[in-house]
């Protein structure tokens, strides 16, 4: 049996109809840049994510690096963020001059530990950015309470999260501003990059959208120096017609996930760890195993896709060595590269394929 790690035309063949008359009704409009298709996905998804504003912008990268622009963050400014991410988390920092401070992750749920937090902050912090990985919110009240002792602004990377929750509250919700990617391979997935900047702060709104169009806000008056990160009305069109599915979709990530957990349990595989109170959308499900790179190759020659998220942390990374990081400084986040392994979950799966995936790893791993 063939599966794949993950199948956009399976997604996509069953909204062929409803996505292809909103591209239709943006080409008769003409109106292709931001304009009144974009400013009704805002709306939605501010609902959604539970906050005042919603800035819909290029990618989820660019929603960092707006966001890190909007707060003033200026070269030599520390940053602090997990090691274990996506390379834009600590790239969108670097960009301006900053400088990423990593943290170690907590290895049951690979996010950020508030514990390591606070020996990492100097005079030089204006910022902490947790990351909610595959799909789980980090822990915020505890990271929120050290941003208050410090003067310090939270600034969520829910790129992976939408719409995950940490009890009543959404992603995006918890810190300051949060940040959203919908890259095609997210729960949430344009036709191709877009992103969004979730905030209640109506000044950081407001400058954020003027960020998003060369400091303007569209109006060839420029009173600060942006970037050009403007969401494109047919990307916010597909992404208004999936969002009306999108907790179905969680909901059917969650059953599978689920099923892996039952078949795996007793097993070498370690499978995710939800900390009590979080409600995962399992962006990715992604266990841990012995002998991580035969596992892989022995799934592959099954015909059953998975990949590694991530094998090298970026303190590690090459352009990053300037930072003076060294083998050993980060144990659990180098731990994790080596055993990480995600299994498909995506919500077009069938059971009968979750169960032979998961009956394939407890074979080969034990």
């Amino acid at each position: 049996m063939q599966v794949k790690l993950l199948d956009l035309q399976a997604q996509y063949l069953n909204l062929r109809a409803e996505i292809r008359k909103a591209i239709d009704e943006v080409c008769d409009a003409q109106s292709l840049i931001l304009g009144p298709h974009v400013e009704k996905f805002e709306r939605q998804l501010a609902v959604y994510c539970g906050t005042k504003h919603a800035i819909g912008v290029s990618s989820g990268t660019d929603a960092l690096l707006c966001v890190l622009m909007a707060i003033g963050i200026k070269p030599g400014d520390e940053v602090i963020c997990p090691s274990f991410t996506f390379f834009a988390t600590a790239g969108s920092i670097a960009r301006l001059g900053a400088v990423p401070v990593f943290v170690d992750i907590d290895p049951s749920s690979f996010n950020l530990d508030p514990q390591k937090i606070k020996a990492k902050i100097t005079a030089k912090t204006k910022a902490i950015m947790p990351v909610h990985l595959f799909g789980q919110c980090a822990r915020m009240n505890d990271i929120n309470q050290i941003a208050c002792d410090n003067d310090l602004l939270v600034i969520e990377d829910a790129a992976q999260a939408i719409g995950a929750r940490r009890g009543d509250a959404r992603a995006c919700s918890m810190g300051f501003v949060g940040c959203l990617s919908f890259y095609p391979t997210k729960n949430l997935g344009a036709f191709g990059d877009a992103g969004a900047i979730c905030t209640n702060d109506d000044k950081l709104a407001d400058t954020c959208r003027k960020l998003r169009v060369h400091g303007s806000g569209h109006t060839y008056y420029h009173e600060i120096i942006g970037g050009m990160f403007r969401l494109a009305a047919l990307q916010a069109a597909v992404l208004s017609v999936k969002l009306k599915h999108l907790d179905d979709w969680h909901e059917a990530r969650r059953r599978n996930a689920a099923i892996y957990d039952h078949v795996l349990r007793g097993t070498k595989t370690v499978t995710p760890k939800i900390e009590e109170g979080n409600w995962s959308i399992y962006n990715q499900y992604v266990t841990r195993v012995p002998n991580r790179d035969e596992v892989k190759q022995k799934l592959t020659e099954k015909g059953i896709g998975n990949a590694v998220y991530y094998p090298l942390g970026l303190h590690e990374q090459t352009c990053f060595q300037y930072l003076g990081y060294k083998q050993g400084d980060l144990p659990e986040t180098e731990r994790a590269c080596k055993e990480v392994l995600a299994l498909p979950v995506y919500p077009e799966l069938k059971e009968e394929e979750v169960r032979y995936v998961a009956a394939s790893v407890r074979e080969i791993v034990g």
